[in-house]
């Protein structure tokens, strides 16, 4: 049975975690989650993806009932750690950019997965916690130091503190807090905006996005302008310039 609902049209994909009643993250789930995001990397017809949950909770993280416990075989823990991590890089490492619609409660590996997004949106329902010090489980730390303030992040990572949509918000970490039935059309604009886009430059940036921030300046830079050069030289680059020239919309055919 499938976890992960994927509806595709006019360029744009919505997926919906969907694994009632609190979206929790099963193996089969970590699983199915890369495969589709390895699949969409590859799909013409995608160009832009929308993350969401269903219901009213985003996820609550990993799958507890089903976690393996002293007496697994031997390098059952380490197999089910590489899962998830792999997981989470498939969303990070897509090939498309993605839009995490955060409709509720992203708890423990659902805040891991939100974050693994390009663009961030919360409903006001929505809030974000590391709970695994109450569960005698240990996550999450570097990507909160990535996203979070150094006092906000030690506070979530040692008493499982949750953080508000609101106050996602006040801290640009997500780039809107929204009413729950305003979430979904406001990161659908976002998409169609990015579907518009010329889907070789979309790569182009999506690859700058995970690169640059571990390269020093000098080297991030001249990286990029390596990838103008290549960008500059596609069909899309010149027909993105002179649709600019003619005052026209372009039209991409992704060469």
């Amino acid at each position: 049975m499938s976890m992960l609902r994927l509806d595709v049209a006019d360029f744009i994909a919505v997926a919906t975690i969907d694994n009632p009643p609190v979206n929790a993250q099963p193996p089969a789930f970590m699983e199915e989650v890369t495969a589709t995001f390895d699949a969409i990397s590859d799909r013409d017809d995608i160009r832009v993806v929308i993350l969401t949950g269903a219901g009213k909770i985003f996820s609550a993280g990993a799958d507890l009932k089903n976690r393996p416990g002293p007496d697994a075989p031997p390098g059952t823990m380490w197999s089910r750690m590489r899962m998830a991590r792999e997981c989470m890089y498939s969303i990070l490492e897509c090939k498309k950019p993605v839009i995490c619609a955060i409709n509720g409660p992203a708890m423990g590996a659902g805040f891991g997965i939100a974050v693994s997004c390009d663009i961030l949106v919360a409903s006001e329902t929505a809030f974000i916690n590391l709970p695994e010090i109450d569960v005698g489980l240990m996550g999450g730390v570097r990507h909160a130091m990535r996203m979070f303030p150094h006092s906000l992040r030690n506070r979530m990572i040692l008493t499982g503190h949750r953080v508000s949509g609101a106050e996602l918000y006040r801290y640009g970490i997500v780039e809107a807090c929204l009413p729950p039935d305003e979430l979904m059309p406001y990161c659908m604009d976002i998409a169609r905006n990015i579907a518009g886009k010329s889907p070789i430059a979309l790569a182009y940036a999506k690859e700058a996005i995970n690169l640059v921030e571990n390269l020093s300046l000098r080297d991030g830079y001249r990286w990029e302008q390596s990838n103008t050069v290549r960008l500059s030289r596609t069909e899309d680059a010149v027909e993105a310039r002179t649709a600019v020239m003619e005052k026209r919309a372009p039209v991409f055919k992704g060469r």
